[in-house]
């Protein structure tokens, strides 16, 4: 009898061991379940990160040089070849691949630094081009009227590039477009007094102007790249010239580390889109360039600008000294863009004889 009073403790030992091996197991498969999410979680982490930066290398692919489809030889009126070219530069610049990524606030786009630059500086060009032909190309004199549609698509262009809503850049700039494109369509039109487009050598010189000036500027943000010690000819030339706060006799000119590579895609944008400005260019001013015999000059710019844009086989933007065993890819770039600025100062020249 006494053997069988302990049976039910001996039950409940035997149960109570069951209960916690069995509790054991639960923890177990718990913590397996958890560790099989966690390599789930890293898994699915790392394919995301691979995913983005595969898309960002993607999307820093710079376009390269591609007249429009429709430009020939063989321009319908004057001003074709310019206008449609342009229409052709922002919707490149649009519908590249990821779209404009200035104004991007989510990755990858908002971790991506060159082409952002890139595209600044293609937007400049195009500003610049919208300001001429509103202000020189579509006007007789300067008394007559401004064409209507490139009084309201130049404002467009000159929207900050990097809003990314109320409204967005790429909504202006397409406002843009769609005014340039109706300022094409009324030049192909029959009516002589509904849009004009005047190839003059002085509206081109115009129009140069500002070129040299874009491109000066770059050459010298490009060639700071390692620093030098430069005079201040700031009044040189003009003895009772005057300037509004005292300047040092000699500046130290460099350009910060953070923003080499920033100028220097700044420099591609700027010179892809004038490759194409400027074969738009040999179009429309075709007469003009042939009568001072300066074909030749506006070509020469053309292949200057055009080195430019050969493929960069480097990860990063060097700058190395200007003798030393690294490359300094900013030097090269201003060779190129200061070659191309000499040329355009002579082709101004140029033109502006009789």
């Amino acid at each position: 009898m006494g053997l069988e009073m302990t049976k039910p403790g001996f039950k409940s030992l035997l149960t109570g061991t069951g209960n916690t091996d069995q509790a054991a197991s639960s923890y177990s498969s718990t913590l397996a379940d958890d560790g099989e999410t966690r390599r789930w979680a890293v898994r699915m982490l790392a394919l995301l990160l691979v995913a983005l930066c595969a898309l960002a290398w993607y999307w820093s692919r710079e376009p390269t040089i591609n007249i429009a489809p429709d430009l020939t030889s063989q321009r319908p009126v004057a001003g074709y070849a310019i206008t449609s070219t342009m229409i052709h530069v922002v919707d490149t610049l649009l519908e590249k691949p990821g779209g404009l990524l200035s104004n991007d606030i989510m990755p990858p786009g908002v971790l991506l630094d060159n082409i952002p630059n890139w595209e600044y500086g293609v937007i400049i060009q195009v500003r610049d081009l919208a300001k001429a032909m509103r202000e020189a190309f579509s006007r007789s004199q300067s008394q007559s009227t401004e064409d209507r549609d490139l009084a309201l698509a130049e404002p467009r262009f000159n929207f900050d590039i990097d809003s990314w809503m109320l409204p967005a850049s790429e909504k202006e700039y397409r406002n843009g477009r769609k005014h340039l494109q109706g300022y094409l369509a009324r030049l192909l039109d029959d009516d002589e007094y509904n849009a004009q487009f005047y190839a003059r050598a002085d509206n081109l010189r115009y129009w140069l102007s500002t070129i040299e000036t874009r491109l000066g500027s770059l050459s010298q943000r490009l060639s700071a790249s390692v620093g030098q010690k430069r005079i201040n000819i700031d009044l040189a030339g003009d003895s009772a010239a005057s300037q509004s706060t005292s300047a040092p006799q000699d500046v130290m000119v460099k350009t910060s580390w953070t923003e080499l590579d920033d100028v220097f895609y700044e420099a591609r944008g700027t010179s892809w889109a004038l490759v194409h400005f400027l074969k738009a260019a040999q179009l429309d001013f075709a007469d003009v360039l042939a009568k001072k015999n300066a074909r030749v000059s506006l070509e020469q710019i053309i292949r200057e600008l055009e080195a430019t844009q050969k493929p960069l086989h480097s990860p990063l933007i060097l700058n190395g000294s200007g003798f030393g065993l690294l490359a300094n890819h900013s030097l090269t770039m201003a060779s190129y863009i200061s070659r191309a600025n000499a040329a355009i100062i002579d082709l101004r020249e140029l033109l502006s004889q009789g």
